[in-house]
């Protein structure tokens, strides 16, 4: 249930799209996307059941009790954080411009957005953006390779779930913070307000979707193949040949 980030604003249109079409996979057909669909499936319960038990009624509390000000400073402050990432992989795609953008709005929320707490930078036409390991891996020709659930975060594939640990372990200021608790403190205030801010998405999931394994599932691959390509994926080219299949 929980990601970076960096990802659900899309997702969470992808989901109210889904919802009206329906899910692009058929309840009980095999995916080839998704060859370990058995244990994919088993963890899925489990994050469910751990959010359902845990992290969405903290979160809840959270709403309730910290102001939204605080709120909106604290999803700043983190996102500020991950724009580190985005700069990085922004420059390992030889996006330039985008890099150039992404700097001057991580120094501007650094520094008179103190600390990120204050979005300074999109009022000056600073936009965030939105890129990671996975998405660089993709731009240099890796495929996503099959779909995976990892426990407590959630949906991936082996791509994505490997650029995930690239930019956690090697990136991100609050892995490097020596003291244990306040490291697991500051990771910990990360993580629910990141599900506070998905309290509407997962309602809507809940009570969109008929099968929400293949729901997360299908929403996840198509989010995470626009976000590769730019908002341009390939169109697949259609298979005349299976029109036989209806004589």
């Amino acid at each position: 249930m929980i990601r970076n980030m960096l990802l659900m604003p899309r997702l969470s249109l992808l989901c109210l799209l889904l919802v009206i079409t329906g899910c692009a996979t058929v309840p009980g057909e095999p995916d080839p996307r998704d060859p370990w669909e058995g244990f994919n499936r088993g963890v899925h319960e489990f994050n469910a059941d751990f959010d359902k038990k845990i992290l969405k009624p903290v979160a809840e509390r959270y709403v309730k009790t910290i102001p939204r000000p605080a709120r909106t400073g604290i999803t700043n402050f983190f996102s500020n954080l991950g724009d580190i990432v985005v700069l990085t992989n922004d420059l390992l795609q030889f996006k330039s411009r985008q890099a150039a953008s992404d700097f001057a709005r991580l120094l501007w929320n650094s520094t008179a957005g103190l600390a990120g707490f204050i979005d300074v930078a999109t009022p000056m036409g600073l936009p965030k953006h939105r890129e990671d390991f996975g998405q660089t891996f993709g731009y240099w020709g890796i495929g996503p390779g099959p779909y995976l659930v990892i426990p407590f975060l959630g949906p991936s594939s082996l791509r994505d779930g490997t650029g995930l640990a690239v930019g956690y372990f090697q990136f991100n200021p609050v892995h490097n913070i020596n003291d244990n608790m306040t490291r697991n403190a500051v990771f910990g205030l990360s993580i629910v307000d990141m599900r506070a801010g998905l309290l509407y998405t997962t309602r809507m999931l809940e009570q969109g979707a008929l099968d929400p394994y293949l729901f997360m599932r299908d929403s996840y691959m198509q989010m995470r193949e626009n976000l590769v390509y730019d908002g341009n994926p390939p169109i697949a080219e259609f298979d005349f040949d299976e029109l036989d299949d209806f004589d």
